[in-house]
């Protein structure tokens, strides 16, 4: 009797492993195609004004921007939806495959080549989540939004949390202004940290809300709410960070970064916070870290092939150093100006014929 029991306990885990696992599917395709609508508005935004990447906010004008956003809000639904039926472990990598969606259609919408190789990086992609679906860990749902704090106040994981905290910051408040437009790790570092904290607060949230609607109202304890406020709020910088990586760098640089980062954190925290390696044997473990390594492979390949971006870094009218050397050409013979300590910062490159060195 006990093994009837057994197997029917596995039966419903596995299946809702599989309804995680084609709600992450979907939440790829939806998110992949996001980006690519979110570039184009960017990059329309950016011909008007201010670039994103350079603090402007003049995408939030910007229909084509909102398109991407509504577009990517339906793919982080469903991938929320996921996260209440299967664990980080699974959903989480599984989201390589928007990096295929947003490559192909990179290729024809925004001139982003995607040459034969890359081919080769989306069925790597294709074969290790395969591998992840097939060895995923079968998680059981906690009975209350209080186990889930128990867990989240661990000091494993707070440990964890207070770590991530204080390297966000770090970024955001020292790294940012000074390397945020030459250094891509900066930016996406911010999304991925910030981002492991994210998706176990939204894990949470999306448990006590599927326990709600099966009778069981979490709705009255503080703790369902505190999940909610830290998600909202590490989905708001996760969105400002990411459109300046976006915007400042080339989606294929972005890409693979941003998905080997928040991947490797998310399911760090995951594994500190749920224990979702707990009781596995290792084969299963060695075959979802297999799987892993090889989408990770598959996204290098992917983005190492597609050409760099062609945009320009900076604005147009863009103030230069207080110290320039320039060259100007007139009647066959080339003069040159040295470092002129007189130029102001107002100094306003005008003349693109000019070459300043």
């Amino acid at each position: 009797m006990s093994a009837d029991v057994a197997g029917a306990d596995g039966g419903d885990l596995f299946a809702a492993n599989l309804k995680g696992a084609l709600l992450a599917l979907a939440s790829s395709a939806f998110i992949g195609v996001s980006f690519i609508v979110k570039k184009k508005g960017l990059r329309r935004a950016g011909a008007a004004g201010s670039r994103a990447g350079v603090g402007g906010y003049g995408y939030l004008l910007e229909p084509l921007w909102w398109v991407g956003m509504v577009t990517m809000l339906v793919g982080e639904i469903a991938n929320f939806i996921a996260y209440m039926f299967a664990p980080a472990v699974l959903v989480t990598p599984l989201g390589a495959l928007s990096i295929i969606v947003s490559a192909v259609l990179a290729h024809f919408i925004l001139n982003e080549k995607l040459h034969r190789v890359g081919v080769l990086g989306c069925g790597l992609c294709i074969l290790g989540s395969t591998m992840i679906i097939l060895h995923a860990p079968q998680e059981r749902t906690p009975s209350s939004v209080e186990q889930i704090w128990n867990l989240a106040t661990q000091p494993s994981f707070l440990c964890y949390a207070a770590i991530a905290v204080a390297v966000s910051l770090f970024l955001m408040l020292y790294c940012s202004p000074r390397y945020g437009q030459t250094n891509i790790i900066v930016y996406v570092g911010i999304c991925s940290v910030i981002g492991s904290l994210t998706v176990m607060s939204i894990k949470a949230v999306g448990i006590a809300i599927k326990l709600t609607i099966e009778g069981i109202n979490q709705a009255g304890y503080f703790q369902t709410w505190i999940f909610a406020v830290i998600s909202a709020i590490c989905i708001v910088i996760q969105l400002v960070y990411l459109n300046k990586a976006l915007d400042t760098f080339n989606t294929a640089v972005v890409s693979p970064i941003y998905y080997a980062m928040f991947t490797t954190l998310t399911i760090l925290a995951s594994a500190i916070m749920f224990k979702d390696w707990s009781g596995q044997s290792a084969s299963n473990i060695a075959s979802e870290i297999c799987g892993f390594l090889t989408v990770l492979a598959g996204t290098i390949v992917l983005h190492s092939t597609r050409e760099p971006d062609q945009t320009v870094t900076a604005d147009l009218y863009t103030p230069l150093p207080p110290k320039i050397c320039w060259h100007i050409q007139g009647n066959g013979d080339i003069g040159k100006q040295k470092e002129d300590d007189s130029l102001t910062c107002e100094f306003i490159t005008v003349v693109r014929q000019d070459y300043f060195v």
